[in-house]
This record gives structure tokens, sequence and C-alpha cells, in this order.
């Protein structure tokens, strides 16, 4: 009999259609595609641009497009999606279209939970770095619980993703919670008021690039897990030298992409901490020469990876593999699942035979 090795969850992002802030801020008709098709290379050997294969340049907003991402993703063991929810504070919300009418048709099949992306919004992916577009505020526990009664018809669909009954529930940036512990103590108390048994919270902990995590009051908090968030980036002193002197000419930030099994020794080291894995980076589609870029990924590397990062889950309770996947659909920073041109269904067929023995 087949054994399911980890819980793969993949974050979905929903800005695949259009919407009258990006019309006004970006220009009419404006959507993540917008970026990743006009992608250029800007190095000898950069794959740029990246396109789809055959799901094609989808609107989020057709229910045909919903069912064919999630009929991919069910074939490859992708058991959810995380879709990033925006709640900037007093109601103000941004991209709630998809989901909102994926939680009322009651289709798609594939699971789901919500990844609060609490961060203002600013135009750095878009040229424009110093221009607030959205701000994220926290005007205290009311707002939280306005926050908690907009999703709780989507914690109480059986659709939603748990671990030992409670619904998962993901936080971006703890960091900048005015007080963390108050927020997980405040959502905990109101989820066992509406009879849910409490919340799976979990927080992201953030060490793009092995200099420190952003953030390290994972169980202090009160969070039930973090998940480490690294990418698989070679930086040795080769690699070093060869960013630096790209930096001066005025090019985008470049490391190899890595399979180094040690890339996931924090995991190892703290049972608090569950993984995510990378297919690839590169975000110059939305940041130019200020991105930064991993070479040399593919397929292969990225299972790989899987295979590391399912390993450090290895003697966890089976509900609590979670594997995080950055991501299903982030076209305009490189890491997808979803087939393009250059690789088909690979990067799906990799995590498929990885999360099986």
């Amino acid at each position: 009999m087949t054994e399911v090795r980890a819980r793969a969850i993949a974050f979905y992002l929903p800005q695949f259609h259009p919407i009258p802030e990006n019309d006004e801020w970006w220009g009419p008709g404006f959507t993540e595609w917008t970026n990743a098709a006009r992608a250029r290379s800007l190095f000898r050997g950069h794959v740029q641009p990246h396109l789809p294969a055959d799901l094609g340049f989808y609107d989020l907003r057709m229910p045909d497009a919903r069912q064919a991402q999630s009929d991919l993703a069910l074939a490859h063991g992708v058991e959810a999606f995380c879709y990033w929810h925006y709640w900037f504070g007093a109601g103000s919300r941004i991209l709630e279209r998809p989901f909102a009418e994926v939680l009322a048709a009651g289709s798609p099949a594939v699971k789901f939970c919500l990844g609060w992306a609490n961060q203002t919004w600013t135009g750095i992916w878009h040229g424009a770095p110093n221009r607030v577009l959205r701000e994220q505020t926290y005007p205290g526990p009311e707002d939280d619980r306005a926050h908690f009664e907009s999703i709780l018809p989507a914690l109480r669909d059986d659709r939603y993703l748990r671990v030992d009954g409670r619904p998962v529930f993901y936080v971006f940036r703890p960091e900048e919670l005015p007080d963390a512990r108050a927020f997980v103590d405040r959502w905990q108390q109101m989820a066992r008021d509406a009879g849910l048994g409490g919340m799976y919270l979990v927080a992201e902990v953030s060490d793009l690039l092995g200099q420190g995590m952003r953030y390290t009051r994972t169980a202090d908090d009160g969070f039930d897990a973090g998940v480490y968030v690294r990418l698989p980036a070679e930086r040795d002193t080769a690699a070093m030298l060869r960013m630096k002197v790209r930096r001066k000419l005025g090019g985008p930030e470049v490391y190899p992409y890595s399979t180094d099994r040690g890339l996931w020794d924090a995991v190892r080291d703290d049972a608090t901490l569950q993984p995510s894995v990378y297919p690839n980076w590169d975000n110059t589609p939305r940041s130019g020469s200020r991105g930064t870029v991993l070479t040399g990924s593919s397929p292969e590397r990225f299972a790989e990876n899987v295979d590391h990062a399912v390993e450090s889950l290895a003697d966890r309770p089976a509900d609590e593999r979670l594997l995080w996947i950055k991501s299903w659909n982030e076209w305009a920073e490189g890491n997808y699942l979803e087939p393009d041109l250059e690789h088909g269904r690979a990067w799906l067929t990799a995590l498929s035979t990885r999360l099986r023995r």
C-alpha cells in the first residue's frame, strides 16, 4: 500500500484577474500575467519569460480555470491550496473574489486554507519602492473579531484544511503583529467559542538567505507551528564573489540553485518548525535588476529538495507532516508548480513522485 509521506500545501496567488485598484495603480487590465509575460532575459543563461502551458493565461473569475487547477493539484498529490488572504484592517480587503467564489460554489474539490498576507502593499515589486498603495494596520481586538468573523464561513467548510480537527491559518509576517501572543490568544478563544475546537495557527519563519530568522518566538507566542522559509540558494565563496561583481555591474542578485540537505537543519533541530520548498525563484519580472534569481533549477533538482524536506518530517505525527510549497502559481516570482512551456508537467511530477513511497 502506498504511504503518503507528507501533506503538500501550495501557496496560491489570487492576482490573476483585473481589479479596479490594479487598473488605477498599474494600468487597465493589469494582472500577474502582465509582469510574467513581459519579462526578458537580463544576463547570459537567464531563462525568461516563463510562460504557461496546459492552463494558459487563465482568468480566476472563470470556474473552469479553478476546476482545472484543482484537478491538476489532486492528481499530483497537492492536498490543499493556501490562498493568500488580504485584510489590511477595518474591513479593507483586496483580491478576495476568486476565493469567495470557490467558497460560495462548493467547488472545486481541492482543500484550502487561508494565509494572511499581513504586509503593507507598496510599489517595490513594480519599480516604485516608495509608493504606498495600501497600508497594513492593526486597529485592535475588535478588528481581530471582525477579521475572524469574516472568514468563519470558510473555517466551517468541509474542504478547509485541518490538523487534529482544527482549521489551519497561516500568518505571513508574525513579527509585525503589535502583540502576537494576544493575537493568538484571541483567535484561539474565538475559534473555541465558534465551536471549532480552536485553530491550528502557523507563523512564517523567514530566513530567506540563511542569515538569521526574522521571527524566533513561534512557541513563546503560542503558535502551533512555524514554517521555515529559505531560498535554496548556494552561497559559497565563489557564488558570493560572482554575485557581488554582477551587482556592481547593475544586474540582479544571482545564486545557483542548491540541493544541500543542510538547508533544512533548522527544521530537523526544532519540532515546532515545518519545511517549505521552492521549485525555483526569479522575481525579475516584478523587480528587474533589483531582483533575485536562482539559476540551474530543474524538476529533478526540485525533487531532491522535496526529498530532503519530507525526510525532515519523518518523525512527526502523520497529521502534522505539512510540507509547504512556494508556490502553486507565483509566475512573476518564478516559483510555480503549474505546467509551463519549458518543462510541461514535470514540476508536478517531481513533487508527486517524492510524496509517496
